[in-house]
């Protein structure tokens, strides 16, 4: 199988990919990317001599704007648009999507993430864990993944694993770190979804944000640490009595002194920026230690 990775320039190069899969004449792809550099994925297409009616299947990893925006545009091409099944009711009926990256994103919303049409239902075919589809002479296997999003798939084909947002961020090589925003952030969960994928012993990851990793035990050790460190300072500020707004500035400080130590340049500590806000990761995780707290 050859894959080829689509830089969409969602806001800065090198945060945000689309994965084309080609086998045996046949071409999908791994996520969309929003509908607003729907124009981008369309030139990336162009570059290995195909159009948006080339592709016949789209593999959602989840359905965050950033994922998914744009499969509308390739399922009215004739694409299938392959999603968890608690996400597919949401790109047929995208009303309660909008209306709650509205109230995150206001007058932003066109800018940052376009258009959201609804994915006619003969368009739409929810998966089942370990189904596995095929793309030419390759099998796809479905792999459920929840814990950053209950509605969460990583993808394996040929030792490859597309792991979405559950395998994290990592831009220009550097460290992985775990996007935790509302509402779904689920600690063991999203451990159990890291497990499963070490047992599969992939050759290689391509998280969503950004591009193909080899080594892999070492990607997903440094994750579950790095998961582990964020969810214990948010947890600390929480005992000690502060609200998210307090929290917020302080995690961004540290985020940030993090990824320079860690070698980052400032303009690499942005592009982390764009690709997981820091104050949204704050909000998921004290969503979830509330929400723990009442269980």
């Amino acid at each position: 199988m050859k894959v080829h990775t689509i830089d969409l320039g969602h806001g800065t190069a090198g945060t945000t990919a689309a994965y084309l899969l080609e086998s045996g004449g046949d071409a999908a792809l791994v996520e969309s990317g929003p509908d607003a550099t729907y124009p981008n994925l369309v030139a990336g297409l162009a570059r290995h001599g195909l159009a948006p009616r080339d592709v016949r299947t789209v593999f959602l990893t989840h359905i965050h704007l950033d994922h998914a925006g744009a499969a509308w545009q390739l399922a009215k091409e004739g694409a299938t648009v392959r999603v968890h099944p608690r996400g597919a009711p949401h790109l047929a009926d995208p009303g309660k999507l909008l209306a709650s990256a509205t109230r995150i994103y206001g007058e932003r919303m066109k800018e940052l993430w376009g258009t959201l049409e609804p994915i006619a239902p003969e368009r739409l075919r929810p998966t089942t864990d370990g189904e596995v589809i095929r793309v030419g002479g390759e099998e796809v296997l479905v792999v459920e993944t929840p814990g950053h999003a209950i509605h969460h798939n990583a993808y394996v084909a040929d030792g490859l694993a597309f792991t979405g947002d559950v395998g994290g961020v990592r831009i220009a090589g550097g460290p992985v770190l775990p996007p935790t925003p509302p509402p779904d952030i689920d600690l063991p969960v999203w451990r159990a979804s890291l497990a499963r994928l070490r047992e599969l012993k992939p050759v290689a990851l391509y998280p969503t944000h950004f591009d193909r990793f080899d080594d892999v035990e070492a990607h997903l050790d440094a994750l579950e640490r790095e998961l582990s460190a964020w969810a214990g300072w948010v947890k600390a500020r929480m005992d000690e009595g502060k609200a998210e707004p307090e929290i917020v500035p302080g995690f961004e400080t540290w985020l940030a002194a993090r990824l320079l130590s860690a070698g980052q340049t400032e303009a690499e500590v942005e592009a982390y920026r764009h690709a997981l806000p820091f104050a949204m990761n704050v909000t998921g995780l004290v969503r979830y230690f509330r929400n723990a707290a009442k269980a």
